[in-house]
C-alpha cells in the first residue's frame, strides 16, 4: 500500500490489490487522519475519485458531532490502541448521510516497529449498514440508551458474555469489565442462585431462558432483574436476549402489598376499637380508649380525652399517670373559649391546626399549656351524643407538622360520635343501676334480728364489674322454740328485675319460715311458689336453722357454697346435701342435713360471688375465706370487714355474707349482801 515499497515486494502488491478491491469501504490514513489511499468501495460510496479524496481528513467527512467522535477515535488508534467499533454517520452527500460501523486498526511505523509516531498509519474500515441493519441498530440503541436494559449475548461454549450494541450504564453497574458467566453468577442472591443455575443448565441443552432473580450490583445494592433469551444454534451456540432492571417495579409491588396489609390491619384495628367503644361500660374506660388505643391509627404521639362533669373538664385516673399537661386541663371550665378545648365544646365544631404557630396565633392564652407538650400539630374534636350539648372533647397531637386528611377527620369524628353514644348509654345505665341499687337495699333487711347469745354480722357488696346490681340477699329470722334461721341466697339476673325478685323471694321465705321449723319444707314451699308464678326466676340459697340452746344445726341447701366453720385451731367446710336451685323443678324435695355447732366456733354463710369466679376455683376461694375467718373468729364484725375487703373472687359479682358466733349469756349477779362494818386498825 506504500507506493515506494510496493514495487519491490510482490506480497505488498497483492496486499494492495486486496485493499483496493475489498467489498467494504476502507482508507489508509496518516496519524493526523489524512487519507493516503482509498479503495474502490470508498470512492464509489462518495462518487469521487481517489485523487479527489487524497489528502482529506477522513473524519471530516463525518456528519455533525460525529466529526469530533471520529477524531478522538483516530487519535487513540494513532497512539497504537486498537479501538472498538463505533457507529458513525458518514456525510456522503450534502443532503444525506449513511450510518456506518467504523473500526480503526493501527499499522506499524516505517521502521517496522510498533512504536507510535508521526509516521503511524491507520487503516479505517467501514461497514455501511443496510436499511434493515440501521433500523435494528436504532431500535437497539433506543432500547438501551438511558434505560435500565441490556441487550446481551452468551456464547454457550466459552461462557463469555457481551453486550450487543456496546456498553450501557446498567451493564457497567452489573458486570463492569467481567465477561465470564461464572463471575456474574457470583453476584446472584444466595436465595435465587440454585434456581438461576437450574435454568441456565436447561438453556445449555437448547432451551430458551426466562427468569426473575435478585443480584448485587458492583456497588453492593440489591437489584431485581428480569432476564429473557432465545437459544440460537450455530458455531458457537448462543443465548441472545434482554436484561431488564425491574427493581423499581418490584419495590412498587412490595409497597402496594405493604400498603394493603397496612390498610387491612388498619381496618381490623378500627373495627376492634369501635367494638370496644360500643361495649365500654364506664366513662373512664371510654376516655382511656380514646387516649391510648387510637394513637396507632392516626400516628400521633399523644391523645387526650376529657368528659364534661358539672361544667368542668375531667380526665380518667389513667390519664393522670401518662404525664403531659393533663393536670393543667383537668378541672378547667368547659366553657372557657380562650382555649381550643373550650371553644370546641361550645360550638361543637372540630379544629385542626397544622403547626404550633397556627394554634398560638388563634389561642394565645394556650401558650402556657403547650410548654410541656412537644406537639407540632393538633386535632381537637367534640364528643357528642344525640343532644346539642357536647359530652366531652378529644385531642390528638403529632410531633411534627401534620395535615389531617379528609379521611382522618371523618374517622376522628366517627370515633368521637361512637364515644358520645357510649357515654350516653353509660349514663343511662348508671341511672338504672342507681335505681336497682336503691331497690336492692330497700329489699334487704335494714337491721337483722339480734339475740343476747349470738353475735351476728352481715355484708352486702354490689358488683364493681360493668355496674351490675344482682339479686344476692341475706336474712336472720327469729323462730319459735328459741331457734334462729340464717339465710343467704342469690337470684339469677341483674338490674331492677333481679332486685325486685330477690325482695319477693325473701318475703315469701320469711313467711314460710315463721310457720314451719323444718328448713327442707321451707325451701320446698318457696320453690313451689316460684314455679307456679310462671316467671322464669331461679335462685340458689342456703337455709340454716340453729337451736340456740343445744347448738344443733339443721340445713337445707339449694346450690349455695358450703358453710365455713372456724375456731382458734383452724377452719373446716360443712357441705350440706344440696338440691337444685329454687324455681327449676316444681316437686323438688330438699333434704335436711344435721350437725352440732362446735362450742366456740364461728360460722359463715356466703353467696358464690365471694369465693368463685372464672379465674378462681371455689375451693381456693373458700380456703382464703376460711383462713381469714379463723384469724378473726372471736369478732364476727371484724371478720366480716376483713373478708369483704379481701373479696378473693374480686368484685365481678354481688356478694352477700352472714357471720355468726354463739356467745355465753352473762350470769345474773347475786343479790347484794347486807352491809357490814369493819373497824380499821391504824397501822402502828
Amino acid at each position: 500500500m506504500n507506493g515506494k515499497r510496493a514495487s519491490g515486494d510482490g506480497s505488498e502488491s497483492a496486499l494492495a490489490g486486496a485493499f483496493s478491491h475489498a467489498p467494504e469501504p476502507m482508507v489508509l490514513a496518516t496519524a493526523d487522519g489524512a487519507i493516503l489511499h482509498a479503495n474502490h468501495a470508498f470512492t464509489e460510496l462518495f462518487g469521487r475519485g481517489e485523487s479527489d479524496l487524497a489528502g482529506l481528513v477522513w473524519h471530516d467527512l463525518l456528519d455533525g458531532d460525529d466529526v469530533r467522535r471520529g477524531a478522538r477515535a483516530h487519535a487513540e488508534a494513532a497512539a497504537g490502541n486498537r479501538g472498538r467499533r463505533s457507529r458513525l454517520h458518514l456525510g456522503v452527500t450534502d443532503k444525506g448521510s449513511r450510518l456506518v460501523e467504523v473500526e480503526l486498526r493501527p499499522l506499524p511505523g516505517p521502521d517496522g516497529e510498533g512504536s507510535a509516531g508521526e509516521d503511524r498509519r491507520v487503516v479505517v474500515l467501514m461497514h455501511v449498514l443496510s436499511t434493515e441493519e440501521a433500523d435494528l441498530r436504532v431500535v437497539g440503541e433506543l432500547r438501551t440508551d438511558n434505560s435500565d436494559s441490556v441487550l446481551w449475548s452468551l456464547e454457550l461454549g466459552s461462557g463469555r458474555l457481551r453486550e450487543l450494541f456496546g456498553p450501557t450504564p446498567l451493564g457497567a453497574l452489573l458486570a463492569g469489565n467481567d465477561r465470564e458467566l461464572e463471575r456474574i453468577l457470583e453476584r446472584v442472591h444466595p436465595d435465587d442462585i440454585a434456581r438461576v443455575r437450574d435454568a441456565m443448565s436447561a438453556s445449555f441443552t437448547g432451551r430458551d431462558y426466562e427468569q426473575r432473580f435478585r443480584v448485587f450490583d458492583r456497588l453492593g445494592d440489591e437489584r431485581s432483574l428480569h432476564v429473557r433469551a432465545r437459544y440460537v444454534p450455530g458455531d458457537p451456540d448462543r443465548l441472545v436476549g434482554i436484561v431488564d432492571d425491574v427493581t423499581e417495579h418490584v419495590q412498587l409491588v412490595r409497597r402496594l402489598a405493604d400498603r394493603r396489609r397496612t390498610e387491612a390491619e388498619h381496618g381490623r384495628l378500627v373495627t376492634e376499637l369501635s367494638s370496644k367503644l360500643v361495649s365500654a361500660t364506664t366513662v373512664d374506660k371510654v376516655m382511656d380508649l380514646l387516649s391510648e388505643e387510637f394513637l396507632p391509627i392516626f400516628g400521633g404521639v399523644q391523645a387526650i380525652a376529657l368528659y364534661v362533669e358539672g361544667g368542668v373538664l375531667r380526665g380518667s385516673p389513667g390519664a393522670r399517670t401518662r404525664g403531659g399537661n393533663i393536670d393543667q386541663i383537668d378541672g378547667r371550665r368547659a366553657d372557657d373559649t380562650d382555649f381550643p378545648m373550650g371553644a370546641v365544646i361550645q360550638d361543637r365544631q372540630p379544629r385542626f391546626f397544622e403547626s404550633r404557630a397556627e394554634i398560638i396565633s388563634r389561642f394565645p392564652a394556650a401558650v402556657e399549656l403547650m410548654r410541656q407538650v412537644r406537639g407540632q400539630a393538633w386535632a381537637t374534636v367534640p364528643i357528642f351524643g344525640d343532644g346539642k350539648v357536647a359530652l366531652g372533647v378529644w385531642q390528638m397531637v403529632w410531633d411534627r407538622p401534620h395535615h389531617a386528611s379528609r379521611d382522618e377527620r371523618a374517622l376522628m369524628l366517627t370515633f368521637a360520635g361512637l364515644a358520645g353514644q357510649a357515654l350516653q348509654r353509660i349514663k343511662a345505665q348508671q341511672a338504672e343501676l342507681e335505681l336497682a341499687d336503691a331497690v336492692q337495699r330497700r329489699m334487704l333487711p335494714r337491721q337483722v334480728a339480734s339475740f343476747p347469745d349470738m353475735d351476728i354480722a352481715t355484708k352486702y357488696l354490689p358488683s364493681r364489674a360493668d355496674w351490675r346490681i344482682c339479686g344476692d340477699f341475706y336474712d336472720v329470722i327469729e323462730l319459735p322454740d328459741n331457734k334462729v334461721g340464717l339465710l343467704v341466697g342469690d337470684v339469677q339476673g341483674h338490674g331492677v328485675e333481679a332486685a325486685a325478685a330477690m325482695g319477693q323471694i325473701r318475703v315469701a321465705f320469711r313467711a314460710y319460715a315463721t310457720n314451719q321449723s323444718d328448713p327442707g319444707v321451707v325451701l320446698g314451699e318457696t320453690n313451689r311458689l316460684l314455679t307456679e308464678t310462671g316467671e322464669i326466676v331461679f335462685a340458689t340459697c342456703g337455709y340454716l336453722v340453729v337451736d340456740r340452746e343445744s347448738g344443733v344445726m339443721q340445713a337445707a341447701w339449694a346450690g349455695q357454697p358450703p358453710v365455713v366453720l372456724a375456731s382458734g385451731s383452724g377452719y373446716e367446710l360443712w357441705e350440706p346435701e344440696t338440691g337444685p336451685p329454687l324455681g327449676v323443678l316444681a316437686d323438688t324435695e330438699y333434704a335436711v342435713t344435721t350437725r352440732m355447732l362446735p362450742p366456740g366456733s364461728t360460722l359463715l354463710l356466703c353467696s358464690d360471688g365471694l369465693v368463685e369466679s372464672s379465674e378462681l376455683p371455689m375451693g381456693d376461694g373458700l380456703a382464703q375465706v376460711g383462713e381469714a375467718l379463723a384469724a378473726h373468729y372471736e369478732d364476727p364484725g371484724e371478720a366480716a370487714h376483713v373478708i369483704a375487703e379481701m373479696a378473693p373472687a374480686g368484685r365481678g359479682d354481688d356478694i352477700a355474707l352472714l357471720i355468726t358466733r354463739m356467745t355465753p349469756v352473762p350470769a345474773e349477779p347475786a343479790p347484794d349482801a347486807p352491809a357490814t362494818t369493819t373497824s380499821a386498825t391504824p397501822a402502828p
